[in-house]
């Protein structure tokens, strides 16, 4: 099993950027979705999550900016990113709960992680 990121860039202030990570391999059912971000001298923190049944959750300081999707057939997790701001710039990682084919319980996986860079 393995994550697949893409999307990442160098934008402007006040611009948008769309992170989508792929998921692949012996996958028998995922769980909850999500982006982690760390940025330069940070932890590394929570950016949004989103459940198998499209319940979401996000960060205060990126409520109302970004939102995360996900489609089910495809395996796959989004994340649109609006508004940016330096504050932003980070190495974001994609996140999955994932049952593996003939496995019972779900194991967390990480996708290589993309860099988000947001500079005038």
């Amino acid at each position: 099993v393995q994550l697949q990121a893409s999307g990442g860039g160098l934008v402007q202030p006040g611009g948008s950027l769309r992170l989508s990570c792929a998921a692949s391999g012996s996958i028998f059912s995922i769980n909850d979705m999500g982006w982690y971000r760390q940025g330069p001298g940070k932890q590394r923190e929570l950016v949004a999550r989103i459940t198998s049944s499209g319940n979401t959750s996000y960060a205060d300081s990126v409520k109302g900016r970004f939102t995360i999707s996900r489609d089910n057939a495809k395996n796959t997790v989004s994340l649109q990113m609006n508004n940016l701001k330096p504050e932003d710039t980070a190495v974001y990682y994609c996140t999955a709960d994932i049952v593996r084919t003939g496995w019972v319980r779900a194991y967390n996986y990480y996708g290589q992680g993309t860099q988000v860079t947001v500079s005038s």
